[in-house]
């Protein structure tokens, strides 16, 4: 709540398609697709060879044709950086660790020196590259990490004593300059209060090697451990529709409807808390029925939206073992609540959940509905608990609205 206050542009939470190509008929049957499908931005990831440092009118060129043809369909488009975790040329462009006075030792192994005449360039690059492009989306991977750099650099840094504030101070003066643009600005670090929108919800990129159900679990868990500290708007999963690092077929979801199941409980592992994730491939859908599902998921998302991005109560966390579960509250809308059930397991699962709706607001009666099933009338009793019984298909989900 003190986040939505004081960085209300964390409020914001577009469905996002990172594609991993810059073909131009790739990107635009991308955004084809996420216009179709109702998502509201695509972004060019990590691997499809964007390159904003690239200062040629053929690329300029290439990328505004690209973000305009976004804008004609109603969608934003964005792309990603490098940053941190890079070693530069020549070798005291990077920071310079004061304990051996050579780079290296850094959080991520090795880090640019913003001060230096490579970081100013980096950034001078990349505020040109948003000016002529019109992208409206930027994923900086690492951000400054907050390495110290001994090497004094003039006029900017003095050396150990200031390193820290001046490339701070560099960088958040950057995001807050993408943010008076209206650009939607993805950093993997606590940069809220300089203008970004989101971080990462706390996962390990390795772990979206892993066979698809547990990926179905590991999502929930750290949805269930990050949203303690963020808003789920705050915070970004990951679904590897193509291989991200590792795990072959059994990890990807492609080709979509083969896998189709996992790919609804994946959105819906996502959508149903609030929570964005990097839908990472090529494409939304390989056919009509793809096409309808993730549209049928998409409209769900943004029927039940304000409800779906309000605060969440944690009630059980996801084991594998049994069904887990957590309800969004909002005293101030008409859906008062809203309860969304996984079961990971092979088996049906039916039980009886004791249902706190105390922060719903609610204090005398409940109207329940499964799904968009007509509502029963619950009393809550003098703790302003209910108990619902609930049945749901075996690695499926179900969700309810309170009213």
């Amino acid at each position: 709540r003190l986040y939505r206050m004081i960085a209300p542009w964390i409020t914001e939470n577009p469905l996002i398609l990172h594609v991993v190509s810059t073909k131009p008929e790739t990107v635009q049957n991308a955004i084809d697709q996420a216009a179709n499908c109702g998502f509201e931005m695509v972004s060019l990831s990590f691997g499809s060879d964007i390159n904003m440092e690239d200062e040629s009118d053929d690329n300029y060129q290439k990328c505004k044709s690209l973000a305009d043809y976004a804008n004609s369909k109603g969608v934003h488009l964005g792309g990603y950086s490098l940053l941190s975790s890079r070693r530069i040329q020549p070798d005291i462009d990077n920071i310079v660790n004061p304990n051996t006075g050579e780079p290296g030792g850094q959080t991520h192994g090795y880090c640019p020196a913003l001060a230096s005449k490579w970081g100013q360039n980096y950034f001078r690059k990349l505020r040109v590259f948003f000016q002529k492009t019109g992208f409206l989306q930027f994923t900086h991977d690492g951000s400054y990490p907050g390495d110290v750099d001994s090497a004094v650099r003039p006029p900017l840094q003095k050396g150990v004593e200031d390193s820290q504030w001046i490339q701070w101070k560099i960088v958040s003066d950057f995001y807050k300059w993408q943010r008076s643009l209206g650009i939607y600005v993805r950093v993997p670090d606590y940069y809220f209060l300089s203008g970004s929108n989101e971080c990462g919800m706390g996962y390990r990129e390795v772990n979206w090697s892993l066979p698809r159900i547990q990926q179905q679990i590991h999502t929930r868990q750290n949805i269930f451990d990050g949203t303690w500290e963020k808003t789920p708007s705050m915070g970004w999963m990951f679904v590897p529709l193509t291989q991200y690092h590792g795990g072959g077929d059994a990890a990807t979801i492609e080709p979509l409807d083969r896998h189709l199941d996992h790919y609804e409980t994946m959105l819906a592992s996502n959508l149903l808390f609030g929570v964005q994730a990097v839908y990472r491939g090529v494409r939304l859908y390989d056919g009509e029925k793809t096409k309808k599902m993730v549209s049928r998921m998409v409209a769900l998302y943004k029927k039940y939206r304000h409800i779906l991005e309000s605060d969440l109560i944690h009630l059980r966390r996801a084991n594998g073992r049994k069904i887990d579960y957590m309800l969004h509250v909002n005293p101030k809308l008409p859906e008062k609540g809203f309860l969304s059930v996984f079961n990971p397991t092979p088996k049906s699962i039916t039980e009886v959940i004791v249902l706190s709706l105390y922060y719903t607001g609610l204090t005398d009666t409940a109207e329940i509905s499964q799904g968009d099933d007509l509502s029963k009338t619950y009393r809550l009793d003098r703790n302003y608990c209910v108990e619902l019984s609930v049945t749901v298909p075996a690695t499926g989900y179900t969700w309810f609205v309170v009213r």
